[in-house]
C-alpha cells in the first residue's frame, strides 16, 4: 500500500539525517520526511539517559545492539549505534573535535572535488555555537550546535594530572583542538550544556523546526529497501510493507544501516547479492571498505584516597603523531576516562588511559546475513590486521605508560592492570592489544564517495549513488577514509555541505 509521495525521503535521523531533515526543509516548497528506526522524542523530552553525558552507547538503552565478528584480533566487539532521533550523537562521548586539514587534502588528492578543509570550514564554522576563546576565523558563535570548551577547573582531578604529566613529558599544551595548531594535551571541546549532551535532534529539530508543515517525523520506523523503477529511486518500502514513495530518497541510517538498506535494493557486490537471492540492480562495491578506530585500554588500578571524583567520565586528551605518521596528521589519541568499573581493580578504585588509532589502514567488510531487515548485517570490522596499524598503536601504548609512570599522575596509581607490570616487550603489549581491543565506536567509509574513475566509490561527492537518478547517501559511510578524530563533527558537517550544495 502506497502513501502520499514526499519531495525528499531522509531514511535515519542521526548526525547527517537531522542535519538535512531541518536545513532542506527550510525551503517551504519542499515537502521532506524523515524516518527513524527509534523514538521521536520532542526536544525537551529526551530521558535522562540520552542526556546525561556521562552515559554512552549500550547503558543509554538505545542502541542497535550489533555486534562483530571475531576477525583478525580474534574476538567480537560491541559495535553500539544510537538507536533514536538523534542517532549515535545521542549515545556518544560528546567530543566534538573536527577532521583535521590533512584529512581532507588526502581525499582531495584521491580526485574528490570540493572537499578541501577550505570547502569545509565555512560548514563548521555555521553548525556551531562556541563558547571558547578560540578564533572567530576559525569558530563560530551563532550555530544549531552548542560547543563548550571544557577548562581545567571542570576536570577530575586523574584528568588534571594526566595533562600535567603528559607536559612533563614535553607534550606541548593545546588550547583549541579546533584550531590551528591542534596537537597537544589539553581538555576537550564538548558538545554538552553542563553535564547535557545535545544531540542533533535537539539542536537541528528544534520545536519551531518540527512545527514546519513541509516537514514531517515518523519514529519507530524500520525500512527495508528503496524502491527503483527504470534506474530511479521513487521511494522506499518499511518493513511492515507499506510504500512511500518521493521524487528523492537519502540514506542516512549509518554506516551499517545505510550499507544493509543498499545490499537489500539490490545495489552492491553482485556475486554477494546473487547468493541471497536479491536481484542485481547496479554492481557496486558497497560494504567492502569498512573502517574502524582500534581503542586500547592502558587500564590502572588506583589509591582509593586519592582518585577524587570521577565525572566528567571524559574531559582531556593528548593528541599526538606516531612515528609512521604522515605529514599534518596526528593518527594516536590518548584519553583519561573514567568510564571504569571498580569491581576491575583490587582497590576498589581505577581508571583508563584509552589509546585510540585514527588513522588506521586496515579495512573491514558489511554484508548481509539474509535479506531479512530486522537481522543484523554481518560487520567484520578486521581492526589491526595490517602490521603497522600494530606498530603504530604500540606507539601510542607505550607513551600512554610513559604518562602513567610520570608525576603526578603515577602518584595516583597503584599499580597497572593493562597490559600489566609483567608487559615489557613488543610481544607482551601486542598480546594484551589483540586479546582486548575494543572499537572507539566511529565506523564509516561503506559507501565511500571518490572520483569518477574510482573502483572502490559508491557515491560520488554529494552522495549521489552511481549508476541510479534520485538515490544519495548522507552519511559516515560515505567519508573515504579514516579522519584522524572522532567523526561525528566531520558526518554534521558532511551534512552541511551537501545540503548546501543541492
Amino acid at each position: 500500500m502506497a502513501t502520499a509521495k514526499y519531495d525528499v525521503i531522509v531514511v535515519g535521523a542521526g548526525s547527517a539525517g537531522a542535519v538535512l531533515a531541518s536545513r532542506l526543509s527550510q525551503d517551504a516548497a519542499r515537502t521532506v520526511l524523515l524516518l527513524e528506526a527509534g523514538p521521536n522524542y520532542p526536544p525537551a523530552g529526551y530521558p535522562p539517559s540520552i542526556t546525561d553525558a556521562d552515559l554512552l552507547g549500550t547503558s543509554t538503552g538505545y542502541d542497535w545492539g550489533y555486534r562483530s565478528e571475531p576477525g583478525f584480533i580474534g574476538h567480537p566487539v560491541d559495535a553500539y549505534r544510537g538507536k533514536v532521533v538523534g542517532g549515535s550523537s545521542a549515545v556518544n562521548g560528546a567530543v566534538f573535535v573536527r577532521a583535521l586539514p590533512s584529512d581532507y587534502a588526502r581525499w582531495t588528492a584521491a580526485g574528490l572535488e570540493g572537499w578541501s578543509f577550505a570547502d569545509l570550514l565555512p560548514r563548521y564554522r555555521a553548525l556551531e555555537s562556541f563558547d571558547g576563546d578560540g578564533d572567530d576565523a576559525w569558530h563560530g558563535r551563532s550555530g544549531p550546535m552548542p560547543v563548550h570548551q571544557m577548562h581545567r577547573d571542570e576536570l577530575t582531578g586523574v584528568q588534571r594530572a594526566f595533562m600535567d604529566s603528559a607536559l612533563a613529558l614535553g607534550i606541548p599544551a593545546c588550547i583549541d583542538f579546533n584550531g590551528p595548531t591542534p596537537g597537544g594535551v589539553g581538555p576537550y571541546p564538548m558538545n554538552r550544556v553542563k553535564d547535557a549532551r545535545v544531540n542533533v535532534g535537539m539542536a537541528y529539530l528544534t520545536e519551531d523546526v518540527r512545527a514546519r508543515p513541509n516537514l514531517t517525523i515518523r519514529g519507530d520506523v524500520l525500512v527495508d529497501v528503496v524502491l527503483i523503477e527504470g534506474g530511479r529511486a521513487t521511494g522506499v518500502r518499511l518493513g511492515d510493507g507499506e510504500e512511500i514513495r518521493a521524487g528523492e530518497v537519502v540514506l542516512s541510517a549509518g554506516t551499517y544501516g545505510s550499507a544493509a538498506i543498499l545490499l537489500r535494493s539490490g545495489i552492491g557486490p553482485a556475486a554477494d547479492l546473487t547468493a541471497l537471492g536479491i536481484d542485481v540492480v547496479v554492481d557496486l562495491p558497497v560494504g567492502q571498505t569498512l573502517y574502524d578506530h582500534p581503542f586500547y585500554y592502558n587500564t590502572y588500578a588506583a589509591h582509593p584516597d586519592r582518585i577524587g571524583d570521577v565525572t566528567p567520565v571524559i574531559a582531556a586528551k593528548v593528541w599526538t603523531a606516531s612515528t609512521h605518521a604522515e605529514p599534518g596528521e596526528l593518527d594516536l589519541h590518548i584519553t583519561a576516562t573514567h568510564l571504569f568499573d571498580p569491581s576491575w581493580s583490587p582497590t576498589g578504585a581505577g581508571f583508563l588511559l584509552a589509546v585510540a588509532l585514527v588513522r588506521p589502514t586496515s579495512k573491514g567488510t558489511l554484508t548481509l546475513v539474509d535479506r531479512d531487515p530486522a537481522h543484523a548485517p554481518r560487520i567484520d570490522l578486521n581492526m589491526l590486521a595490517e602490521p603497522q596499524d600494530r606498530a603504530r598503536l604500540l606507539e601510542g601504548v607505550r607513551l600512554a605508560r610513559r604518562i602513567g609512570a610520570t608525576a603526578p599522575l603515577s602518584e595516583i596509581i597503584d599499580h597497572e592492570l593493562a597490559p600489566g607490570t609483567t608487559a615489557t616487550s613488543d610481544a607482551d603489549i601486542e598480546a594484551s592489544m589483540l586479546a582486548t581491543l575494543d572499537t572507539y565506536h566511529h565506523p564509516l567509509g561503506t559507501a565511500r564517495m571518490g572520483a569518477d574513475d574510482d573502483p572502490t566509490a559508491v557515491t560520488d561527492s554529494l552522495g549521489a549513488v552511481r549508476g541510479l537518478r534520485g538515490l544519495r547517501v548522507v552519511d559516515a559511510s560515505i567519508l573515504p577514509d579514516s579522519p584522524c578524530a572522532a567523526i561525528d563533527p566531520a558526518v554534521i558537517s558532511a551534512a552541511e555541505h551537501i545540503a548546501a550544495r543541492l
